[in-house]
């Protein structure tokens, strides 16, 4: 399975000049397959990476992946959700960098059963972590009215016909159970002057949405970024998103934890992918990064929308 990290060289640089122990000690926070570790581990010789991921599969094909580094004592990997990395702080040497890479990944889109891809048919399901949520995105859509469908489709997908697509859907002649039903029900809904204007999937923003409400992304995200303001020492904070109220609550934390001297913004403005990583890899297009500089401190922030 073909895995490539979002603007690797950039994380990579960004770790080399603003860190000063010669052995890392580096959080990854969504492990997925592993490429971003593998990256580090093999870049910096000395360095040692736990990674965590709340989707027990990609834990299980990244330790496959990176199993020398693992019998090296060098990588670790957890089944764990980064909204609770509070307790792997607290239990753990001081790390140097923790890195998040937002969103879906590569493995979740190309898994067909998995649910999360509009482009391939199978059970509406989109939950990270299937072994331990119960909720899918087909319950999302019977059990929960009109009125809240477009919520969710405007404040995580910032869809413009939110009301629309959520008409349709809770008008459906049967339950919707599969992607490929959502998707015809979304077409349905569109007229198709508006479909050519999108430039884009007409579903692309309606699965968004479905993915964050299902795995609360949000919610889990406030707490990572609770956690990190408590930390107080030297690190290095470094955050890809492909989502505009992601990069936003990082943007404005970011503000503030500087206003409270906690430490540097790295990136004034957020880096995004070269032409050449375009061109490459069109998944990328969307990505931001922002990097945050910690140094010791013994401030306390609170979340600021």
């Amino acid at each position: 399975m073909n895995h490539t990290p979002v603007m690797l060289n950039e994380v990579l640089d960004l770790i080399a000049a603003n860190t000063k122990q010669s052995r890392l000690r580096v959080l990854d926070a969504t492990l997925g397959l592993g490429g971003y570790s593998e990256a580090v581990l093999a870049k910096f010789p000395d360095s040692y990476v736990l990674g965590i991921d709340r989707d027990g599969e990609a834990v299980r094909l990244s330790r496959e992946r990176l199993r020398a580094y693992e019998e090296g004592a060098r990588f670790e990997a957890r089944h764990s959700n980064f909204g609770d990395i509070g307790e792997i702080i607290s239990s753990s040497e001081p790390f140097d960098v923790f890195m998040f890479d937002l969103g879906v990944s590569n493995m979740q889109l190309t898994l067909p059963e998995r649910g999360f891809s509009f482009n391939s048919d199978g059970l509406l399901d989109m939950r990270m972590n299937p072994s331990g949520d119960s909720r899918t995105a087909a319950d999302v859509l019977r059990e929960l009215d009109e009125k809240a469908l477009a919520k969710i489709f405007w404040d995580y997908g910032e869809e413009r016909f939110s009301r629309v697509i959520a008409s349709a859907v809770k008008n459906s002649k049967s339950p919707i159970t599969t992607t490929s039903e959502l998707v015809n029900v979304i077409r349905s809904a569109l007229p198709q002057p508006v479909q050519r204007k999108m430039g884009t999937h007409p579903a692309r923003r309606i699965f968004q949405a479905l993915r964050i409400f299902v795995n609360n992304e949000t919610e889990e995200l406030e707490r990572v970024i609770m956690t990190l303001g408590e930390v107080n020492y030297r690190a290095l904070i470094i955050f890809v998103s492909y989502h505009s109220l992601e990069d936003r609550l990082v943007k404005h934390s970011f503000r503030q934890w500087k206003s409270g001297g906690k430490g540097e913004i790295l990136t004034r403005h957020p880096l995004t992918p070269s032409e050449s990583e375009l061109e490459s890899n069109y998944k990328s297009r969307s990505a931001k990064l922002r990097a945050f500089l910690s140094e010791k401190s013994n401030a306390k922030f609170l979340i600021s929308h």
